[in-house]
């Protein structure tokens, strides 16, 4: 037989995306063949390769979907449970990935990060962090020096662009924004433990209906007035009947 090559994809080159760079992208979680909380959250955890470890972690694979850098990937890992506690015993990378989760919604929805309003909440309430696969926001995109001169740096997710800011609806309508590099140069620092932005969160197994994060993306953020965000606290277990998240039903 003969294997006509004409249709492959053109070679991505081994390029990072430039520092700063404002794009949509899609996040899909790779399994890491360990047990979350709950049913949804079976075999999609990853557990640390780092001696003595318990920080488990959601391995996440970023694509960015439109522009000059359409189709480069980077990946990252964000904390589930484990690590490094604060005063009241919860994990702090926790506490970050989770701040993190809820601005990738907002920014895929549209939703003013301060709406406190019952439709709002409703949204932010995920049946397990399986949920979370595919959906696609606005992200800035950093350059990170590696911490061991025998690797490459790499791409990360600098932060999640919230609807607040201008640079969300540029990139929404297709406008090209010019990259804002960190201020200043970063430099490695040796670590035992990956940082906390760097480590997973609970995800959960495939499921046949999956959020539609995309066709959400686009809407105007509602205008509401300032609440104090609730307090970050650990995931409870998932239960097998919990309702589906409001953007599948609504």
């Amino acid at each position: 037989m003969t294997y006509d090559m004409n249709d492959a994809q053109p070679q991505v080159s081994g390029e990072l995306i430039p520092d700063g760079t404002y794009a949509k992208v899609a996040m899909h979680i790779r399994k890491g063949g360990v047990d979350g909380a709950g049913e949804l959250d079976k075999a999609l955890l990853k557990a640390s390769n780092q001696p003595g470890s318990d920080v488990l972690s959601l391995d996440a694979e970023f694509t960015v979907l439109e522009g000059p850098h359409a189709r480069r990937k980077f990946w990252q890992a964000f904390t589930v449970s484990g690590g490094k506690l604060d005063e009241e015993g919860q994990s702090i990378g926790w506490k970050i990935s989770k701040s993190t989760f809820r601005a990738m919604i907002d920014s895929a929805l549209g939703l003013n990060p301060d709406d406190m309003s019952e439709a709002a909440k409703a949204k932010r309430v995920l049946r397990g962090l399986s949920d979370l696969d595919g959906i696609s926001f606005v992200a800035k995109v950093a350059v990170e020096p590696s911490r061991n001169s025998s690797y490459r740096d790499q791409n990360r997710l600098a932060h999640v662009v919230l609807p607040t800011a201008p640079e969300w609806q540029k990139v929404m309508n297709g406008e090209h924004v010019p990259t804002a590099p960190a201020s200043k140069p970063r430099t490695a620092t040796p670590q035992t433990e990956k940082p906390a932005w760097g480590q997973g969160s609970p995800g959960a197994a495939a499921q046949s209906a999956k959020p539609a994060w995309g066709s959400a993306m686009g809407a105007a953020p509602a205008t509401q007035p300032a609440q104090a965000p609730a307090a970050a606290t650990a995931p409870a277990p998932a239960a097998t009947a919990k309702p589906a998240p409001a953007w599948l039903t609504s």
